[in-house]
């Protein structure tokens, strides 16, 4: 069967499928596994642009947590972050914050070490039968944004085309920030409420634990949205904006900005996966808060509901 998809909940899904002796392959569009939990190195050092950290209330995923503990991937980095408001700054305190020194795409590599993965392959088409670009297979699972699945299914695939057309997105810009020198106070991460540009704003040198002075700002859905087809030219002012929320007098160098056209559900469907008769499964975060947990908890549950009907079917 295929997964397609290499983020966090395309892996769950291939790996409970693994165990239960399904070959499955995953197709990845891209060229590096880890979908929205992205991190990418620049002059050799990583920064995440996706999800800027994971937290953990789900004692399945604690233990998948604790096994990225054990391989020294990820370690805790904090329960307060700073809010931004019109009435001020005030400290929030919330879940433990867990952070990846070399980037959150590295514990979806780690979960996905033993599966076939195939990258820079674009599926065009999931057809019935089911069919995964006209060759049959036993079943597919799409693990992506809703939009993005909509455009690959078949429209006679109608319970499938429901399910994702059900899903509501909001899109996002990652400016990742250079400074000559650390001139702020410890904020670790900070929640920019009522901002016309800015959403949250983390210190990636605290998050990373290497103290470099690099900043990564997430902006507002609607500053995003008018600037989905040039991203790029969006970097001044989210520089300008970072450095007047903080008060830093020295310009940043704009190493990059990334393009999320859907970055956070905002509504999906019920349950934590779909899986309908036609042997189409849809996974992800948008069936539940919009969490890496989420998504890796849709994956695990649409995999092992797979498992179970496959192997059944087989007698």
């Amino acid at each position: 069967m295929v997964v397609v998809g290499a983020g966090i909940a395309g892996v769950a899904c291939a790996n409970e499928l693994t165990r239960a002796g399904v070959p499955v392959e995953v197709r990845e569009r891209a060229r590096l596994t880890g979908g929205r939990m992205a991190s990418e190195s620049f002059d050799g050092r990583p920064a995440d642009l996706g999800a800027a950290y994971l937290t953990v209330d789900d004692p399945d995923f604690a233990e998948v947590v604790d096994g990225w503990r054990a391989a020294g991937l990820i370690r805790p980095w904090t329960d307060t972050l700073i809010a931004y408001g019109p009435e001020g700054q005030r400290e929030v305190a919330g879940p433990m914050r867990w952070a990846a020194p070399r980037g959150l795409r590295s514990l979806v590599e780690h979960l996905a070490r033993d599966l076939t993965v195939v990258h820079d392959r674009v599926v065009m088409t999931v057809e019935p039968g089911p069919r995964v670009d006209g060759r049959a297979c036993e079943a597919a699972v799409l693990a992506m944004p809703g939009p993005q699945a909509a455009l690959l299914l078949d429209p006679a695939l109608a319970a499938a085309t429901r399910a994702v057309a059900a899903q509501r997105w909001s899109s996002a810009l990652a400016a990742v920030l250079r400074f000559p020198a650390r001139r702020w106070t410890d904020f670790r991460g900070a929640f920019v409420n009522d901002h016309p540009l800015l959403r949250l704003v983390c210190d990636d040198g605290d998050r990373r634990g290497d103290v470099a002075p690099v900043l990564v700002a997430h902006t507002t859905p609607e500053f995003a949205a008018a600037h989905l087809l040039q991203p790029t030219t969006a970097g001044p002012a989210i520089e300008e904006a970072v450095r007047d929320l903080l008060g830093l007098p020295e310009p940043a160098e704009l190493v990059h900005v990334h393009r999320w056209t859907y970055a956070t559900p905002t509504d999906g469907g019920d349950g934590t996966y779909h899986l309908d008769d036609d042997g189409i499964g849809v996974a992800g975060d948008a069936f539940g808060r919009p969490r890496v947990q989420s998504a890796w908890r849709s994956g695990r549950d649409l995999g092992r509901a797979l498992a179970a009907r496959l192997l059944a079917d087989r007698g």
